[in-house]
């Protein structure tokens, strides 16, 4: 029994041994390890110094891959595409020269063409006189071959350089009426260009580049046709040194006409230049090939030649091929490597910048952001010694200044904003009380005067008028006495009503103020110049609002203001047209606006029109007190009027009246009703 017991003892110990066995078992360490490592790595990779050193090594990398693709892979089509380049260059440089000395020959050609005397030499075909007059302009201006063509097409006189002996020579007599660039002016025609042609010319010479033009007397008939030439062996030499490549020239028929390969490189003929495949017309090609005699290879760049819009043929620009083939077996190997070390090192240097400049630089980006969405209070906390030290406290001294200045400048704007309204309000005030002020003076002062003389002046009128009627009846008469008779009654009756509208002006009767609708005010004065406007083919329009417009006026006397401006606009309109009155609620009131269709007013007229006696109308139609008398009624009910107006559109009158009368109106309306 005792064994038993120890055995199961042991057992139940070896049973607990391997519990903890359990507990320390190596694999939860080494997933307690792999955890604590991945938490440190989490915790690095979010930091600032990982967000910017990861993401630069990954683009050095994938900078590195790239670059050493195509190092590996491109060089070589660079170096192709870099000798294409040289050949569309020496294209466009030789298709420039041929378009120069085309210009340059249309510049001779305009020269000798209209010297004096060339016109009547050419038309009794004097050839002497022609190389006379010709023979300083071909020295002058180093012209190579110049050929005076008769009607007929027949050769008067060439002279061409000799390019051995460096001498002009004399030909007269070839037949050039089937070349093209004669054949077309002889016959009149032109093209988009004018009257010049332009085109190849294989001589016993050599080919030559020709221009021609035709040459008009002075009553503007053709004489004949001067054609200025150029070699084409020195032109193409020429053209060869501006381009630094060899020219190949085809006519329109893809023969070869002219090249700059020289004869004696052991060419067998110059034709096996050309490939016999070659698709001529108006696209652009690339060719190669190869002169076996001096085993060089070639590539040559085809192009439509094209002057004054005339298709002349093709040009090839030939350059030899050999160093590019060169330049493709260069070492890859070298420049891989090279690529690989720089790369190296720009990791290395970008780890270095970055824990030296970006973190600092980073935080005074931060804090200028927060600057410059107006958080003034920020400062960079930074406290070095070197050069990045001395910008984060330049910046804490700025922000700190500007902290100031900006809240000094904010007082001064509000301040300077306040002080701005209310002299502005002020000014306003001003210029309506000095405007109002002459006005009153100027109605107060003819007032006065007035008043003074009306009655003095309207009995003697009274007696006129009576004692001409009284000598109307008179019998005995004759016609003409009693037509004079009649003249002066109607005069008298007239100056009369003058002095009726002085008196009625000078006593500029108070208001009698009422809450009224000044709608109804507005209808009535529409209905009192209904007959004026039919007479005058005038169409009247209203635009009122539909509720009633309540304000405190005279309705006699603002009706009187409208009937006097309706009454002007129709006498503005004398071929008929359209007067529309609009009333409208205003901030402080109410304004009515009279506008026509009228002749306008002048401008200069604008700043008058309310003064008394002023008046445009012809005279014996009016006394210029009516818009006088308005702006006096207006005043009263302290209201404004003012006038706008273009000559030939129309004229707009508005007036504005407030709602409710100041104070001081209605104590004086309260004393005159006592």
């Amino acid at each position: 029994m005792g064994s038993s017991t120890s055995i199961s003892n042991l057992f139940e110990n070896g049973n607990g041994l391997e519990g903890n066995n359990n507990q320390l078992d190596p694999n939860n360490l080494e997933k307690d390890r792999a955890s604590q490592l991945l938490d440190g790595l989490r915790k690095q990779f979010s930091g600032l110094k990982a967000k910017l050193i990861v993401p630069y090594l990954i683009l050095t990398l994938l900078t590195a891959m790239v670059g050493t693709f195509i190092v590996t892979r491109l060089v070589a089509s660079s170096v192709r595409e870099r000798f294409f380049n040289q050949l569309y260059e020496a294209s466009r440089v030789a298709a420039d020269g041929i378009v120069r000395k085309e210009a340059n020959h249309l510049a001779n050609l305009r020269l000798m063409v209209f010297s004096e005397g060339v016109a009547e030499a050419l038309n009794v075909r004097d050839a002497e006189s022609l190389q006379d007059i010709l023979w300083p302009l071909l020295l002058n201006n180093e012209i190579e071959a110049i050929t005076v063509i008769d009607l007929s097409g027949h050769e008067i006189l060439t002279m061409a350089l000799s390019q051995e002996n460096e001498q002009y020579n004399v030909y007269k007599g070839t037949d050039f009426s089937e070349i093209e660039i004669v054949r077309k002016i002889l016959l009149g025609e032109t093209d988009g260009q004018g009257d010049k042609f332009v085109g190849w010319l294989d001589t016993q010479f050599g080919p030559y580049f020709y221009t021609s033009a035709p040459v008009v007397n002075d009553a503007g008939e053709l004489v004949g046709v001067f054609m200025v030439g150029t070699q084409m062996n020195s032109f193409l030499d020429e053209l060869k040194t501006q381009a630094l490549a060899d020219i190949i020239i085809l006519d329109d028929n893809a023969s070869l006409l002219a090249s700059t390969f020289p004869q004696d490189q052991g060419i067998k003929e110059t034709l096996e230049l050309v490939p016999k495949d070659i698709p001529f017309g108006d696209e652009t090609f690339i060719k190669s090939f190869e002169i076996e005699e001096t085993n060089r290879s070639y590539q040559a760049f085809y192009t439509p030649v094209v002057v004054r819009k005339m298709h002349m043929g093709t040009m090839g620009i030939a350059l030899p091929s050999n160093y590019v083939v060169n330049a493709e077996a260069t070492s890859r190997n070298t420049f891989s490597l090279i690529f690989s070390v720089a790369t190296v090192s720009v990791i290395v240097l970008g780890y270095v910048l970055s824990q030296s400049i970006a973190k600092p630089i980073l935080k005074l980006k931060s804090v200028s952001q927060a600057v410059a969405q107006g958080d003034l209070n920020q400062r960079s906390g930074f406290k070095r010694s070197d050069e990045i030290g001395d910008l984060a406290s330049g910046f804490d001294l700025m922000t700190s200044r500007l902290r100031r200045r900006t809240a000094q400048a904010a007082r001064l704007y509000q301040e300077t904003l306040q002080r701005n309204e209310e002299l502005a309000r002020a000014n306003a005030r001003l210029q309506e009380t000095q405007q109002q002020l002459l006005q009153s003076e100027k109605l107060a002062a003819i007032g006065e005067l007035t008043a003074g003389i009306v009655h003095d002046v309207k009995n003697p009128l009274a007696v006129i008028k009576g004692l001409a009627e009284e000598l109307q009846e008179e019998e005995g008469l004759t016609s003409e006495v009693i037509k004079q008779l009649s003249t002066i009654r109607d005069s008298a009756t007239r100056a009369s009503q003058i002095v009726s509208d002085l008196l009625k002006f000078a006593r500029q009767a108070t208001p009698e103020m009422r809450n009224q609708n000044v709608n109804d005010t507005i209808r009535a004065a529409v209905r009192l110049t209904d007959f004026l406007a039919r007479k005058g083919q005038v169409e009247v329009g209203l635009e009122l609002l539909p509720d009633p417009m309540m304000i405190v006026y005279d309705a006699t006397q603002i009706e009187q203001v409208l009937v006097n401006l309706i009454r002007n606009s129709i006498q503005a309109m004398p071929n008929g047209g359209r007067i529309q009155i609009e009333c409208k609620r205003t901030e402080n009131g109410i304004a009515i606006l009279v506008k026509d269709t009228g002749i306008g007013i002048p401008e200069q007229n604008l700043k008058r029109i309310f003064d008394p006696f002023f008046t445009t109308k012809p005279e014996g139609e009016g006394t210029g007190l009516g818009l006088s008398v308005s702006y006096g009624i207006i005043s009263r009910h302290h209201g404004r009027i003012e006038v706008a107006s273009k000559i030939g559109k129309g004229t707009i009158f508005t007036i504005q009246l407030p709602v409710e009368q100041p104070l001081a109106m209605r104590e004086e309306r309260a004393k005159w009703s006592q």
